[in-house]
């Protein structure tokens, strides 16, 4: 971020060695500050001396710079899931499933590989089911073993794949039930890109997600704006004058 721009971004899998990845993330930057969040702060911030900011933070931040005014966050990652009320940036309140990969991203690519999907087949199937077949069980590995079975029973795998979806929205709602949440709602995270839960979540809240055009860059800008503003003047930033216009990170749906 320069000048209260996003210049550039990059996405990579954490990987098992994840402060190599960083290190090579930085070997061709320039840059005056660094900010870490997500897992791997305290790594990031243990080898590279730099400060860190929570993912709660990070994503109220990044969320009401993506979409100035936006009161609630729902981001879906690989990890963990949570729902953040935010006001002017700040955190309000917040709730997060990160005891157990049910209700994240993790759990779809899980269950897409058991039914034989590619993630993205594995939305657009479900998206097309007409019939849902009830998933009784939450846990990561139990559910897997009860695809195997609707599969060796003869179910549409079609409807499978929708009712893994349904599992997953009934575990978001009664986050968000715990939290409440008003409009404007950003949907963060690699799940925002799933086109079958965005479709799910609007229809049961009967509200519109916003969706950024990157959803998987939401904490890292919040953790761009902490370095930012760590500047020793003042910045004003033009959100929607720097967003719009360009069109890189910021896209409203319309349908």
């Amino acid at each position: 971020m320069e000048e209260g721009i996003i210049k550039r971004y990059t996405i990579l899998d954490t990987g098992v060695e994840p402060l190599r990845n960083i290190q090579r993330l930085l070997n061709d930057q320039e840059y005056d500050r660094l900010t870490a969040t997500g897992y791997g702060r305290y790594l990031a911030q243990t080898h590279l001396n730099c400060p860190v900011i929570t993912e709660i933070k990070a994503y109220a931040a990044g969320a009401d710079f993506l979409f100035p005014g936006c009161r609630t966050v729902l981001d879906i990652g690989g990890q963990d899931s949570k729902i953040i009320r935010v006001n002017n940036g700040k955190v309000e309140d917040f709730e997060m499933n990160d005891k157990c990969a049910a209700g994240t991203g993790r759990f779809l690519e899980v269950m897409a590989t058991t039914l034989g999907y590619t993630i993205d087949e594995f939305s657009q199937l479900a998206a097309q089911s007409a019939d849902t077949v009830a998933i009784n069980s939450m846990c990561t590995v139990f559910a897997e073993s009860e695809v195997v079975s609707l599969i060796a029973r003869g179910e549409d795998r079609r409807s499978i794949a929708l009712g893994l979806h349904q599992s997953i929205l009934n575990r978001i709602l009664a986050l968000m039930g715990r939290v409440g949440f008003e409009e404007k709602i950003v949907f963060a995270g690699g799940v925002a890109k799933n086109r079958c839960m965005i479709h799910l979540l609007e229809r049961k809240l009967g509200k519109r997600m916003l969706i950024p055009e990157e959803p998987q860059i939401v904490g890292a800008v919040g953790a761009a704006l902490t370095a930012y503003h760590s500047q020793d003047s003042p910045i004003t930033l033009n959100h929607r004058g720097v967003h719009v216009s360009r069109g890189r990170v910021r896209k409203e749906r319309s349908e």
